[in-house]
């Protein structure tokens, strides 16, 4: 049976779709990729911002969401860590 993801796991599959769609992405579509309910997108966004991992902009009457320089690091430790857990079975 496949394990529930933890608290780090979707921030980081956050911070990854951001990464991977050119540092930008429209909510929505972060929804998707870091497959959330709507209001579970809203809960970790705001816990994001608040972080300064990533902010909002409005761009061309529509809305982005863009990482920071501070959470693309924050995003390369925790791969670092998740890789870390692998390697020693944790």
């Amino acid at each position: 049976m496949a394990r529930k993801r933890e608290r780090s796991d979707i921030i980081l599959d956050m911070l990854n779709a951001i990464q991977h769609n050119g540092g930008m992405i429209k909510p929505t579509r972060l929804m998707y990729k870091a497959n959330l309910s709507h209001q579970q997108m809203k809960l970790y966004l705001e816990e994001l911002m608040q972080k300064r991992l990533v902010y909002k902009v409005r761009e061309d009457n529509h809305e982005y969401i863009i990482i920071t320089d501070l959470g693309c690091k924050f995003a390369e430790k925790l791969r670092q860590m998740k890789e870390f857990e692998k390697t020693f079975g944790l």
